[in-house]
């Protein structure tokens, strides 16, 4: 199985196909922390991550930010006193695409600050 690390994002256009249960049940123990929740119908990933203090969790969320960025694909990021919680899901297509688990193991990638939980 190839590593998500190493995969790249591709252009989603409305009607890519969703992730089946059979390809996230693939994909989720190269993403341990993120659980698969459901707002609204549409189903998303999502993790929190923990900090000792503010500025590391600015700093967490101007990483994710730009990676964000330099893959034109964005997560919902939530920034509080010592905590980030990123969630990852494909807005045209209503859920979660291959790309969404790219970026979610890209995101945990960025962590190299001590101390996070």
């Amino acid at each position: 199985m190839q590593s998500l690390g190493s995969m790249k994002c591709e252009a989603c256009q409305v009607g890519a196909p969703l992730l089946t249960e059979d390809q996230l049940a693939t994909w989720m123990p190269q993403i341990t922390g993120w659980e698969i929740t459901e707002q609204q119908g549409i189903k998303r990933l999502e993790r929190t991550f923990k900090f000792s203090n503010f500025a590391e969790a600015l700093d967490f969320t101007r990483k994710v930010g730009a990676l964000a960025e330099s893959q034109g694909h964005h997560p919902r990021i939530v920034t509080e006193w010592g905590r980030v919680k990123v969630t990852w899901w494909t807005h045209k297509i209503r859920g979660l695409h291959q790309n969404d688990v790219i970026m979610a193991a890209r995101t945990d990638t960025l962590i190299q600050t001590p101390g996070l939980a």
